[in-house]
């Protein structure tokens, strides 16, 4: 997972133009645009069209690939307005963090992900629509949870709550769904909400995993990291730095101070070892922990 990371990190370093800009104000609209027409719409048609079904995409309604994530998941124009506030609130401070192109690339690998899984389902037999955003809409919801766990924000407008509760709320509520769906015998249908929520895994694995290690295995390694790691991984470090030129190294896109002397760099102390940071990813990095 952190080589994926570091891997797209570079390239969207390398490729500073790739992606699209406040790619959630395009979601949010067409979410809109479409709640308005399927008021409309009252056989229900519309909507059908837009759902990611595998039988129309494989007879040849290739744009239900991109049109699920604009069908609105709540009827209710209150909850609507609610739910799209909340989705480009968590959408655009991700891609402030991570910048557009990897922003970009997260999303989109949310919808090939789900679009995949219910192209299997249906190749063996099972066909399994996918409706709405709302499970890949919700992936943006577990990352932010992960890259700001203590952000407060007010549960029914007047109660303060830590993001990092109601990730575990939600996400007990995935798997509460996806145990009924179990018992019911919809055993294709009860694991949408993983495919959908697999980029989460592939992009915030690392720092999801090191949080749910015990916190006394984080201790000894944190205070190891911080005394004989530390020292052996800096003189190491120094010397190698030393003989190709450069002070320091950027160990997510690779920039030096050498071609960059302009560029601001720093070390992470949360890190184990001796890993040095430029600052567009000194706050946004996956923390190494050997």
């Amino acid at each position: 997972m952190k080589s994926l990371n570091q891997k797209i990190d570079r390239f969207c370093w390398s490729h500073p133009r790739f992606g699209i800009p406040r790619l959630m104000l395009f979601v949010v609209g067409g979410n809109v645009v479409v709640w308005l027409i399927a008021m409309m719409d009252r056989t229900g048609t519309f909507l059908s069209l837009l759902c990611f079904d595998p039988a129309g995409f494989c007879h040849g309604q290739v744009w239900r690939l991109v049109t699920f994530v604009f069908v609105p998941n709540s009827g209710s124009l209150l909850g609507l307005a609610i739910s799209l506030y909340f989705y480009y609130f968590i959408g655009s401070s991700l891609e402030n963090a991570w910048g557009v192109g990897k922003f970009t690339i997260y999303y989109a690998a949310g919808m090939v992900l789900t679009c995949l899984y219910s192209l299997i389902c249906y190749c063996l037999g099972v066909r399994v629509p996918v409706m709405s955003g709302y499970y890949l809409n919700m992936s943006l919801f577990f990352a932010f949870a992960t890259l700001w766990p203590d952000q407060m924000v007010l549960l029914f407008f007047f109660i303060p709550v830590k993001m990092k509760w109601l990730a575990w709320i939600d996400a007990a509520m995935f798997a509460l769904g996806m145990l009924g769906d179990l018992a019911a015998g919809q055993v294709a249908s009860a694991f949408i909400p993983l495919a959908a929520v697999a980029n989460y895994l592939l992009f915030c694995g690392g720092w999801l995993f090191d949080y749910l290690r015990p916190s006394r295995v984080q201790g000894r390694a944190r205070q190891k990291a911080r005394t004989i790691q530390f020292k052996q991984a800096a003189q190491k470090a120094q010397a190698q730095q030393k003989a190709q030129g450069y002070s320091r190294k950027c160990a997510v896109c690779g920039r030096t101070d050498r071609d960059y002397p302009d560029l601001e760099f720093r070390y992470c102390s949360r890190c184990a070892g001796y890993h040095c940071f430029c600052i567009d990813h000194i706050n946004n990095h996956i923390h190494f922990t050997e």
